[in-house]
């Protein structure tokens, strides 16, 4: 071939030029294929993405323009986001999951903080999600809206309150999602669908733009499939100074919480100390009896105990800041809606009634206890942990119950389900859940809790430790894994000491 021909010249054209022209048109194709997926998904025309009740409302929020170079790239260019429906949206109003609300209150007349420096940073918020009426509830369903499907149980219900917001980055309608945390509100369902959260220490990032349920135990949370995703959201919403990987971390299991659990130590606990065994930087593992530690170390705590002798007392003090926190969260709701509450009397679910009348009737003679409390839980967390310890626990007691199943109503579920997100509630720390997969067709997962403004340092060990936890986690799923044979005295007195203590959840 000659010259002309190799240039392009004499009537040959360029290979590369149609190869060029060919991408060129493709990628042409594509972005119009997507924006015409958008449009018909907004407006909710047959062939949409499948929306498994996760929405309440759908919307779409541009993103700030990306600055000219050589102006950074924006860490959440292209993303897609939900928020849950405590979230204010300029121009919209939030119906904090009661349609009451949403007729008796005006649009927001600026966008809540969080959802706006997400958007600053390239991210684009697409609707707003159920959520469980006014805040409360933990199973996720909404009289008004219905109870989203859970995308990897679909007969489980979701959890709650913030139960569309996990749903939604579940079934991958959007790459991550907002939340608010007040009693395990992101934690709870982020374990029931399989998804990565993260609940950020009170008061670290901004709640102004969202409905306060307890202004003391409220946070923002947020949901990912990827912790890459989840990491670079904390990115955005954190401050800088909230800690990063040091050169040594220690682990502490909480060998008291995961007695409680019906799963295997293969799939739990060891699957984090083989995690850890080939990462370099953790020290040794040391093990636990958590309730013991706060029982302890919280003085204030022993007027909320029920009396116990022995083995229970651990329990007992988890019990006793379970109950701290929910009357934190009565008495705070009762200040900030009861007004509301005995004008509209808005329509609510028979479990949401329950738990608002029981706020909006609440009365106490010490209230400063249930802050000295919390100050205190605080303080022995921080002392415990420091800078660079996590602690490692069940996200819950409890499983997620049967869609439409008449045991939500119960105490003993709600008691169970929450047996452990108090410890990061009342003390304001930082919390991750992290899936491991299911045990018995239900999902299981751990959490990780790190001393209050530790946030980006346990973010990062999220990161740092997630690809060797999800190839320990194939590992165990292809594994037979024997019951653990003891001698019958062993099983009887074990029966019954986990008797004593679900009675003891179940008691209040």
């Amino acid at each position: 071939m000659d010259s002309s021909a190799r240039s392009g010249s004499g009537g040959y054209p360029n290979a590369r030029v149609w190869i060029i022209a060919g991408v060129a048109v493709a990628g042409v194709i594509v972005l119009a294929e997507a924006a015409r997926r958008r449009r018909r998904w907004l407006r909710g025309k047959p062939g949409d993405p499948p929306e498994s009740g996760a929405f309440c409302e759908r919307l779409e929020l541009a993103p700030v323009p990306q600055p000219p170079p050589p102006a950074a790239r924006q860490l959440l260019s292209g993303l897609t986001f939900a928020a849950s429906d405590n979230f204010e949206i300029e121009g919209y109003v939030s119906g904090f999951g009661n349609p009451d609300w949403k007729r008796t209150h005006k649009a927001a007349p600026c966008t809540a903080i969080a959802v706006t420096m997400l958007r600053n940073q390239g991210a684009t918020c697409v609707g707003s999600t159920v959520m469980d009426e006014l805040g409360f509830g933990v199973a996720g369903g909404n009289l008004h809206y219905g109870t989203p499907v859970n995308p990897v149980s679909p007969s489980l219900v979701p959890g709650g309150s913030c139960s569309g917001s996990a749903v939604s980055v579940s079934a991958q309608l959007v790459d991550f999602a907002l939340g608010t945390d007040t009693t395990g509100d992101v934690r709870i369902p982020a374990s029931f669908c399989g998804v990565l959260c993260f609940k950020s220490s009170h008061g670290v990032v901004s709640t102004l733009g969202t409905i306060a349920n307890s202004q003391s135990l409220d946070t923002i949370g947020w949901f990912a499939r990827d912790p890459r995703v989840l990491h670079c959201v904390g990115d955005v919403l954190l401050p800088a100074a909230t800690g990063g990987l040091t050169q040594t971390r220690q682990l502490f299991f909480a060998d008291d919480c995961f007695q409680l659990l019906q799963v295997p130590n293969q799939k739990t606990v060891n699957v984090i100390e083989n995690a850890i065994q080939a990462l370099p930087g953790y020290l040794p593992p040391k093990h636990i009896n958590i309730g013991q530690y706060i029982n302890s170390h919280v003085p204030s705590l022993k007027d909320f105990c029920e009396p116990t002798t022995g083995m229970q007392e651990g329990m007992s003090a988890l019990k006793a800041v379970s109950t701290v926190m929910l009357l934190l969260q009565r008495y705070e709701f009762k200040i900030n809606h009861e007004d509301w509450i005995n004008t509209v009397k808005p329509k609510l679910g028979l479990d949401i009634s329950t738990r608002v009348l029981q706020a909006v009737n609440f009365t106490s003679d010490n209230i400063k206890s249930l802050y000295i409390v919390r100050n205190e839980l605080r303080a022995a967390l921080k002392n415990l942990l420091k800078d660079t310890g996590i602690l490692v626990l069940p996200t819950t007691a409890g499983y997620p119950l049967k869609r439409n199943s008449k045991q939500r109503l119960s105490p003993g579920f709600e008691d169970r389900v929450c047996a452990f997100v108090g410890i990061a509630a009342l003390s304001g720390c930082c919390q991750a859940v992290i899936p491991l997969g299911s045990h018995n067709d239900h999902p299981i997962s751990l959490s990780f809790v790190a001393a209050h403004g530790s946030d980006k340092f346990l973010l990062r060990n999220v990161m740092h430790m997630y690809s060797s936890i999800k190839e320990q986690v194939v590992l165990v799923s292809k594994l037979v894994i024997a019951p653990v044979i003891n001698n019958d005295a062993d099983v009887d007195a074990a029966e019954l000491l986990k008797d004593k203590v679900l009675f003891l959840f179940d008691k209040y």
